[in-house]
């Protein structure tokens, strides 16, 4: 017991809702302010502070760049549907006659909006066409690549 320092009390002045998040912070973890309060300065003056706050930093921004890997994936997948679709769909489709076009355009409203109705349902309940999609189609010669070893 001899060896057991006793402690230095000091006085410091918090903002009221500092002072609220420590006093709930501690009632929640059944621990004593003063006891939170010296854990969070050790941590703040700790040598290796700057390089857990690095680490921290970093692991968020890897997460951002997956989800920005993501997103960009998905809309190049979306660029190139569109673009074999309006590369087919002018291949396919010859110019009608002025009388035929009209009647087409007057059911083209009709069409579009079945078109946004199938489109809404299948947003809906999925599967999304990036899930259909192989992560492992080589871009070259399309052939399905072989799970890298160990997986």
């Amino acid at each position: 017991m001899a060896d057991r320092k006793k402690k230095v009390q000091i006085s410091v002045y918090l903002d009221p809702a500092i002072m609220k998040m420590l006093a709930d912070f501690a009632a929640r973890r059944e621990q004593s302010q003063s006891m939170i309060a010296e854990a969070a300065i050790a941590s703040f003056l700790s040598p290796d502070a700057e390089e857990r706050r690095e680490a921290a930093i970093a692991k968020r921004l890897d997460s951002v760049d997956r989800r920005l890997t993501r997103q960009e994936r998905d809309i190049g997948i979306g660029v190139e549907t569109l673009a074999v679709f309006v590369r087919f769909w002018l291949a396919t489709t010859p110019a009608l006659p002025e009388p035929a076009a009209q009647a087409a355009r007057a059911k083209a409203g009709e069409r579009y909006e079945a078109f946004v109705a199938a489109l809404g349902r299948r947003l809906a309940k999925g599967p999304k066409l990036r899930q259909e999609i192989s992560e492992d189609i080589d871009p070259i010669d399309g052939v399905k690549m072989p799970p890298p070893a160990g997986v």
